[in-house]
C-alpha cells in the first residue's frame, strides 16, 4: 500500500530516496553513484548498458523491462515509456487519490531519477551521418526527466554527473530538501531546452542555410575571412530585416567581416543626423563626420567633402555612409579617393555609373524602410550582453546647464549640438572637435581622456583653434579640458558629474571658454 506523504506546514519538506531510476548515456561516475545509492538502502531500476554497468560491478539492479512487464524493444527505441514508470515518476504523493491509485495500479514510486541524455550534440560534432545522428536523439531520456522536474515536490532530477556529490550527501542526511530538488528541476529544463534547440538547430540546417538561436532564425551567407585571414566568419541575416544585412550589393568584391563592421558603424554615425550628412569610417571609428552647410546646391557632396577633409589620410581606405541620395557630384569625389565600400540609401543613376568605375569599390544600396535595431548583443565568454541602443532622438541645447563662461551665440551652439551629436559614434574615450557643422579633429579609442584630447587637438592642427569640443563623458580632472583651452578651443560641451567639476568649470572661466553640462554621457566600446 502506497501511503501519502503528508508535510508539515513550515518543515523543510525532505524527500527520503527508497527508489531510483537511472538512465545514463555518460557513464562517468555511474558505478560510484550506484554503490552510495545501495549502500543508503535505494532500490535501483536500470535501463539497457546502464544496468549491465551497474550489474558488472557486482551492485543489485532491477531490470526496467521487469518493472514494465514489457521487453526494450525497436532496437531500444522503446524502454521506459511506459505507465509503470511514468506512473511512479508523476504521482504526487501529497494527493490521497495520487497514492491510492498507486496501490491500485501496482506501481510504486520512485524519489530520484539520474538520465543524461543521448549524445546528440557531441554525434553531430564528430561528423557521422543523418542515420547516426537520428538514432542519437533521445525520446525516452527527455520524457523521464520532464516528468521528473514537473514533479520537483516529490522527485529529484539528476541530468550530470556534476550534481552526484551534492544529491549523495542530502540522501546520507536523510533526503533531498525542497529547495534541491527545485534547482535540480531548473537544470533539468535548461538540459532539455539546450538539447532540443541542438536538434531543432541540425534540422533547419539540413534543410536550407538558415541557422537558428534562441527565438531567432538567420540565413547564413560565409564570408571570406573573419578580422583576420585565419578566421572563419559569415553573415546571418535575419529575413525579416531592414538593415545593413538586407542591402543590396551593386558593385564590387565580396563583403568582408571588416567591411560589414565598418559599414555599421557609418551608417550609425550618418543616420544620426536629420540633415544631409556623411560619415567616413575607419577601424570602426570615424575619420570625419560632417552636415550640408546651409545652401548649399549639392548638399550630400558638399557633407561629403568636409568629412573627408578633417582626416583625408585616415579616410583613405575607409567606408563611406551617406543619409541621402548620392549625386553625380559626390560620385566623382568619391571615385578620386581610394574607398572600400560605400552606402546609402540610394543613387543617382550617373553617380552609379561613376563609382562602378572603381571595379572593387563596394556599392551597398540600403533597403526601403530601413530600421535600426531594436536591441545590440555583445558576445562574452559564457553568454551574451544585451542592451537598448544609445539613440538620438532630438538635441535640445535648451536643456543643458551654463556651467562656465558666457552663452553661446547662435552659431556656436549649433556646432556644439553637432559636435554632441558626431561624439557619439566615436570610441571612448572621445573628443571631438567641430566647426561649421563637421568635426575637423577627433579623438578615440584611448585609455584616458587627456590622450584622446591631445590626438583631437593635433589632428586638427590649426583648426583647432576657435572650434568647439565634445567630450563623450565627464573630464575626471582638469587637464584634459586644459589640452583643449591651450589649443583654442572656445566652446565645449560634456556631461559633467565629476567629482572635480569644479576645477574643470575654474578652468573654463579662467580662459573666458563656454561649457555646457548635458548631465548624459554616451560611451561607445
Amino acid at each position: 500500500m502506497i501511503i501519502a506523504r503528508t508535510v508539515e506546514p513550515g518543515s523543510a519538506d525532505v524527500v527520503p530516496v527508497r527508489r531510483a531510476l537511472l538512465s545514463v548515456s555518460d557513464k562517468h561516475g555511474l558505478v560510484e553513484l550506484a554503490s552510495e545509492l545501495v549502500a543508503a538502502g535505494v532500490e535501483l531500476v536500470s535501463t539497457g548498458s546502464t544496468a549491465a554497468t551497474i550489474r558488472d560491478a557486482g551492485l543489485p539492479v532491477t531490470e526496467v523491462s521487469q518493472v514494465t512487464g514489457f521487453p526494450e524493444s525497436l532496437d531500444g527505441r522503446v524502454k521506459t515509456l511506459h505507465p509503470s514508470v511514468h506512473g511512479g515518476l508523476l504521482a504526487d504523493l501529497r494527493r490521497e487519490q495520487h497514492a491510492a491509485q498507486l496501490t491500485e495500479l501496482g506501481i510504486a514510486p520512485f524519489e530520484l531519477v539520474v538520465s543524461s541524455l543521448y549524445p546528440f550534440e557531441q554525434t553531430v560534432a564528430s561528423g557521422a551521418d543523418d542515420e547516426q545522428i537520428v538514432e542519437q536523439i533521445d525520446i525516452g531520456g527527455p520524457a523521464m526527466v520532464r516528468a521528473a522536474a514537473k514533479n520537483f515536490a516529490n522527485v529529484a532530477v539528476v541530468t550530470g554527473a556534476d550534481a552526484y556529490p551534492v544529491v549523495l550527501e542530502a540522501i546520507a542526511a536523510g533526503g533531498i530538501g525542497l529547495e534541491l530538488r527545485r534547482r535540480l528541476a531548473s537544470q533539468a529544463f535548461e538540459r532539455i531546452a539546450a538539447y532540443d534547440r541542438a536538434i531543432a538547430d541540425w534540422f533547419a540546417d539540413g534543410a536550407d542555410t538558415s541557422v537558428r538561436s534562441g527565438d531567432y532564425r538567420f540565413i547564413e551567407t560565409p564570408l571570406r575571412y573573419g578580422e583576420n585571414a585565419h578566421q572563419a566568419a559569415a553573415l546571418w541575416r535575419d529575413p525579416a530585416g531592414h538593415g545593413l544585412a538586407q542591402a543590396r550589393q551593386l558593385n564590387g568584391k565580396e563583403l568582408s567581416y571588416n567591411n560589414l563592421v565598418d559599414a555599421d558603424a557609418a551608417i550609425r554615425a550618418a543616420l544620426d543626423f536629420d540633415e544631409p550628412a556623411v560619415a567616413v569610417m575607419k577601424h570602426a571609428n570615424p575619420c570625419g563626420v560632417a552636415v550640408a552647410p546651409a545652401h548649399a546646391v549639392d548638399p550630400i557632396a558638399a557633407a561629403h567633402r568636409l568629412a573627408n577633409d578633417c582626416d583625408p589620410v585616415s579616410a583613405f581606405g575607409g567606408v563611406i555612409a551617406a543619409n541621402r541620395t548620392v549625386t553625380l557630384g559626390m560620385a566623382e569625389a568619391v571615385a578620386g579617393i581610394f574607398t572600400e565600400v560605400i552606402v546609402a540609401p540610394d543613387y543617382e543613376p550617373e553617380a552609379v555609373v561613376v563609382l562602378k568605375q572603381r571595379k572593387s569599390l563596394r556599392i551597398l544600396e540600403l533597403p526601403d524602410g530601413f530600421v535600426r535595431p531594436e536591441r545590440e548583443f555583445k558576445q562574452v565568454s559564457g553568454g551574451v550582453l544585451v542592451q537598448v541602443p544609445d539613440r538620438y532622438h532630438e538635441v535640445d541645447p535648451a536643456t543643458w546647464t551654463l556651467a562656465a563662461g558666457p552663452a553661446a551665440d547662435e552659431a556656436t551652439l549649433a556646432d556644439l549640438a553637432f559636435a554632441w551629436r558626431a561624439v557619439r559614434s566615436v570610441k571612448s574615450n572621445a573628443i571631438l572637435l567641430a566647426s561649421g557643422g563637421a568635426s575637423v579633429g577627433i579623438g578615440m579609442g584611448q585609455v584616458n581622456r587627456v590622450d584622446s584630447c591631445h590626438l583631437a587637438v593635433t589632428r586638427a592642427g590649426e583648426r583647432a583653434a576657435g572650434s568647439v569640443a565634445a567630450s563623450d563623458a565627464f573630464f575626471p580632472f582638469a587637464d584634459g579640458a586644459e589640452v583643449l583651452l591651450a589649443a583654442g578651443v572656445k566652446a565645449i560641451v560634456q556631461p559633467g558629474g565629476s567629482i572635480r567639476d569644479r576645477e574643470v568649470v575654474a578652468a573654463a572661466d579662467a580662459a573666458g571658454v563656454t561649457m555646457y553640462f548635458t548631465g548624459e554621457r554616451h560611451f561607445f566600446h
